[in-house]
């Protein structure tokens, strides 16, 4: 599932015009994201993308956040490894929503602009 999740995410990155580059840091963030959602989520997990005014949004759910639910913003606390610290690194924007529903999760990636580590 998640190899077909980042070779349909690499296609759309690439078709919106991100440079190569920064391509591949979605793909690896959105797995990073994907993964733990798959992880957490009992097996599943959910995706969307969007691209608008010069950035691309992708949301992560593990599970459904039923609207009025009681959710707080968090940190993305890091239990198992390093994940969630390379998708901060990556993306330009991060904001998770968690509730007794599951964690969501978006994250903005600005066209051009890359966030290498090192």
């Amino acid at each position: 599932m998640l190899p077909t999740v980042r070779a349909q995410l690499r296609s759309c990155v690439s078709h919106v015009g991100f440079p190569e580059v920064q391509v591949e840091d979605v793909v690896l963030a959105v797995h990073e994201l994907a993964a733990n959602a798959v992880y957490h989520g009992g097996g599943t997990g959910r995706l969307r993308i969007w691209n608008l005014a010069g950035a691309l949004y992708c949301q992560i759910d593990d599970g459904n956040l039923p609207k009025g639910s009681p959710a707080a913003m968090n940190s993305l606390p890091c239990e198992r490894g390093h994940g969630l610290w390379v998708v901060q690194q990556l993306a330009d924007e991060v904001q998770a929503l968690s509730g007794p529903g599951g964690t969501s999760v978006l994250i903005r990636f600005d066209r051009g602009a890359t966030r290498h580590f090192g």
